[in-house]
């Protein structure tokens, strides 16, 4: 089954994306980047060209686009489904909350203070502060961060997923948006 692209859905998981990977997409090598993030964060293949059509950057746009492309872009941002994205995008959910649930900022931390984060089904990461809001991860178990990798993070917080900037995986130099957590949020935040 295939969806229109002009409707207001569409533009707005566009705008998603785009909040997610924090870069501009002007550029093929930008398509590239935004593919490859999503082969690495999903395990699901997306080409570029697809992207650069969704995107209106291609000179063969099309004004149809599948529902599995546009299910693996709302996993990608976050939602469970396409369809998940269009109900919550149609109730107004709020853009704005107030917390005081369990959070660490980083401008609390020490270098080298160490943190134990967890999220379902049984990933768990041992991660150290660097400064100027970097981590690496010291021990991880059953996930895709590995010991070595490193990112930046501002702020963690129990129970919301944890958006991870500037995730290197370790002896490589890209650099990717990395989120964990995307359907629980973390469900261990400790200092150690």
């Amino acid at each position: 089954m295939n969806i229109k692209t002009d409707i207001p859905q569409i533009s707005l998981l566009r705008q998603a994306v785009e909040r997610v990977i924090d870069f501009p997409l002007s550029t093929h090598g930008d398509f590239l980047r935004l593919s490859a993030g999503i082969e690495y964060t999903l395990r699901e293949h997306m080409s570029e060209s697809t992207l650069e059509r969704l995107w209106g950057y291609s000179t063969r746009y099309y004004k149809t686009v599948s529902v599995r492309t546009l299910n693996v872009l709302a996993r990608f941002v976050g939602y469970q489904s396409w369809d998940d994205f269009c109900v919550k995008s149609a109730k107004g959910v709020s853009e704005s909350e107030l917390f005081a649930d369990e959070s660490i900022c980083s401008a609390n931390l020490k270098v080298g203070d160490r943190l134990r984060i967890g999220w379902p089904p049984d990933r768990i990461c041992v991660i150290r502060y660097l400064g100027e809001n970097r981590f690496i991860a010291e021990e991880t178990e059953n996930s895709t961060m590995q010991p070595g990798d490193t990112f930046s993070c501002i702020q963690i917080q129990k129970g919301k997923p944890l958006h991870l900037d500037l995730f290197q995986k370790a002896g490589t130099s890209e650099k990717f948006r990395y989120i964990v957590g995307i359907n629980t949020g973390l469900t261990i935040l400790e200092m150690m």
